[in-house]
């Protein structure tokens, strides 16, 4: 191949693509062909013939006029043609504010009738004509027509033909022209990024291992849908909707290719039809070379959908490949099935007998996922009652029903076997509780789902536990504490040695706390810390964390053993569950280690009863434990729309029963749009909090009534949880009306001692 001539090299230089890029008059009509890549016109005006000074040229297709322009710097005259009378027009103004004052702009197709005051010497097409002869009659003797063939190609080809006698004869193939462009010059074209923002785009999609269309899509609050059909007319690839291709999928065709490939390529095999196999893909730049290889004869047919729909199509036939792997392990043992059919086992209807999971299924589980991540839910409740079915999330404590999923019994069991498929749980054992974990992918944002299934009297419940993996946990300061605490909490972290606990009820928020801890030792990174934990709730980088395998015989104890063998500076314990454990823990706190860790118990002086209950010396206590928060949270006032409330009569008489102070004060939420009409948003914690000095020390050691304990505590500057949830609800943090939600009555007055109360 020629390079190209010097003339033309000025040429296309001393023209800036850049100034023929859509803006909002071409963003409807433009493709690769009407502003056709810098690297294109170059390949062009290399096959062409050399343009003359003295010519005139016709460019049929001319689009943003950018290769006319070009072409004006060759010619003595540009004739440019286009059908489209805006493209055309804005073409125009881009001629004259340029100053190419040799281009004539026709908006007219050139299969009707133009009027030339005289012949070209080359025609360009560089777009599809339906009779080239046509052209014969705007060309001079001897002149020449370039024109694209191969219309139903990826890659059309540029012929040329030489007009004899009136005729055009064809001279000879001038090479291949590819019109194509990536999916970052369609961006750019359509102007939704210019060349700084996506190289910086690129950089950040980088590092942070993400797709780069995934990152521009959610920097600039793109609609997927409407975004993915740009790109795919653009491309010149049919856009097609997910509903419909789940429709009409076909396992057997998606179980002969190697899963791996598929998922490296982007593409999903979801139909067969005769001698075309059609793929489905998320990426506009997907190449289909290697997978037609693959199909013999078959041609491949590449539609474009939206991330969500790819990752639909792809858990729908992953899971009938899991659920057709199930019946075929279980065919030979029927008795495990509690006389369920294959169908049943699937979840499918009786058209879906064969085996395969239903699609219909699988978009109610990940829609109902969807509404929990949009929520900010931390759990789903999916319960049976006879012919009712109630799917509830629970956020911020509370639980809500979703109405909108009116599924009948047999359409939630389906779904409860898509739940289990994918938590790789036994669907045939519908008697017995199951566990296992999920996880669930959305955009850069991952979730780890632990599921839970529960037989009962109409059938078998699901509860799913949300826990997003960013690999931060919530800081101390994002807890909610006081300034007070958290400063105190902080310096804990920071001892030689000694045990630190954190105890409450079950959905108290302990583990968050101890996260808080640790994500401030991962972010200082001057300490080594190791956890052992069951299950790993929440990822945090720079934190060494260890799950507990109870099957292999590997528990809380063991890990201990092992940890102080491996010089850590913090331990974390899950939880402190059995007297082994216990006691692992005060010897690592002995042998010069900070030791966290958690208890079921109400309170921070019901804990110490709880370790003597497990067998701990009282020395032993005394001398290890530096202190011990109790917790439960409250819900928090949403800051959009908090006002001023008027308290509680009854509430105010428990609180203060010698009478409120004169300046109390508590606050509401309003209701409104970003806490959605709730008047609350998120939960904080309301602590307890007791360290342990040396008033206390010589108490645990002489282990008194477990209410003389608390007196004592009292007196060494115990901070309570009413202490606590008073200071908030006047801060305007949390509503008045928490208080008897996390408060025992006996607690909401202040503690007497002796007929004297303590404080007021």
């Amino acid at each position: 191949m020629k390079a190209i001539y010097p003339r033309a090299r000025e040429a296309l230089l001393a023209v800036s693509r850049h100034e023929f890029v859509a803006g909002s008059d071409l963003v409807g009509s433009i493709t690769g062909h009407s502003i056709p890549r810098e690297e294109t016109v170059s390949h062009i005006l290399e096959v062409m013939p050399e343009v003359e000074p003295d010519q005139i040229v016709m460019h049929v297709g001319g689009g943003s006029g950018y290769l006319a322009a070009v072409l004006s710097g060759l010619a003595q005259r540009v004739i440019y043609v286009e059908k489209n009378a805006a493209v055309a027009e804005a073409a125009r103004e881009r001629f004259f504010r340029l100053g190419k004052h040799n281009v004539d702009v026709v908006a007219k197709s050139v299969e009707q009738t133009l009027d030339l005051d005289q012949p070209c010497d080359t025609i360009l097409c560089t777009t599809f004509i339906d009779d080239r002869n046509v052209m014969a009659s705007y060309l001079r003797e001897g002149g020449h027509l370039m024109c694209l063939e191969g219309r139903a190609g990826p890659v059309p080809s540029l012929a040329m033909f030489e007009k004899h006698d009136g005729k055009l004869q064809r001279v000879r193939t001038l090479g291949w022209i590819d019109f194509n462009r990536n999916a970052e010059q369609i961006l750019i074209d359509l102007g939704v990024v210019d060349e700084h923002a996506l190289a910086a785009a690129k950089d950040e999609a980088a590092r942070e291992d993400c797709r780069l269309l995934d990152l521009l899509r959610r920097k600039l609050n793109l609609e997927e849908a409407e975004l993915y059909k740009s790109l795919a007319r653009q491309r010149g690839m049919e856009f097609r909707d997910g509903d419909e291709l789940l429709n009409s999928l076909q396992p057997k065709l998606f179980r002969r290719f190697s899963r791996t490939f598929l998922d490296l390529s982007r593409m999903i095999p979801v139909q067969e039809e005769g001698d075309k196999v059609v793929v489905a893909t998320d990426d506009p730049d997907a190449r289909t070379d290697q997978l037609e290889r693959m199909t013999g004869n078959q041609a491949v047919e590449c539609v474009l959908v939206t991330p969500t729909d790819f990752r639909r199509l792809w858990s729908a036939l992953d899971l009938t490949v899991k659920g057709n792997r199930f019946v075929a392990d279980h065919a030979a043992a029927p008795e495990t099935s509690d006389k369920a059919s294959n169908g049943d086992l699937l979840g499918g209807d009786q058209k879906n007998s064969n085996g395969h999971v239903s699609p219909y299924l699988v978009s109610v589980y990940e829609a109902i996922l969807l509404d929990a991540v949009s929520e900010k839910a931390s759990d789903i409740h999916i319960e049976q009652y006879e012919d009712r079915v109630r799917i509830r999330l629970r956020v911020d404590g509370d639980l809500h029903d979703l109405p909108q999923y009116q599924l009948s019994p047999r359409e939630i069991k389906g779904v409860i076997n898509v739940i289990k498929l994918r938590a790789e749980l036994n669907i045939a054992e519908h008697r017995l509780p199951q566990g296992g974990r999920s996880r669930l992918q959305l955009g850069d944002m991952a979730y780890d789902l632990r599921i839970q299934t529960q037989p009962s009297l109409h059938g078998e419940n699901a509860i799913i536990r949300l826990l997003p993996q960013t690999g931060r946990a919530m800081t101390i300061e994002e807890l909610g504490m006081s300034k007070q605490i958290g400063g105190r909490y902080q310096r804990l972290l920071d001892n030689p040695a000694g045990l630190v606990l954190v105890v409450g009820p079950t959905g108290s928020g302990k583990s968050t706390t101890l996260y808080a801890g640790l994500q401030t030792l991962a972010d200082d990174g001057r300490r080594k810390v190791i956890t052992v934990e069951d299950p790993i709730e929440y990822s945090i980088d720079n934190i060494q964390q260890t799950r507990v395998r109870a099957e292999i015989g590997f528990g809380f104890a063991d890990a201990m053993k092992a940890f102080v063998r491996e010089d850590p500076d913090v331990i974390l314990v899950g939880e402190i569950r059995d007297q082994e454990t216990a006691l692992e823990a005060i010897r690592a706190s002995q042998t010069g280690h900070v030791v966290l860790s958690t208890l079921h118990c109400n309170d921070a002086v019901d804990s110490l009863q709880r370790l003597y209950d497990l067998g701990i010396h009282p020395n032993s206590i005394a001398g290890e434990l530096l202190a011990v928060i109790a917790q439960r949270l409250a819900k928090r006032i949403c800051e959009h729309c908090r006002k001023p409330a008027t308290p509680d009569a009854d509430i105010l008489e428990e609180l203060f029963p010698d009478g409120p102070p004169a300046n109390f004060r508590c606050f509401e939420g309003d209701g409104c749009n970003n806490c959605n009409g709730r008047g609350t948003h998120g939960r904080v914690a309301i602590v307890e909090y007791m360290e342990v000095d040396s008033d206390i020390r010589n108490a645990i050691s002489s282990q008194p009534p477990i209410g003389e304990l608390r007196w004592r505590a009292l007196d060494a500057g115990l901070v309570t949880m009413r202490d606590s949830a008073l200071d908030h609800v006047i801060e305007g943090i949390i509503p008045l009306s928490e208080l008897p939600r996390i408060l025992p009555r006996e607690r909401m007055a202040p503690e007497v001692r002796g007929g004297r109360r303590s404080r007021s």
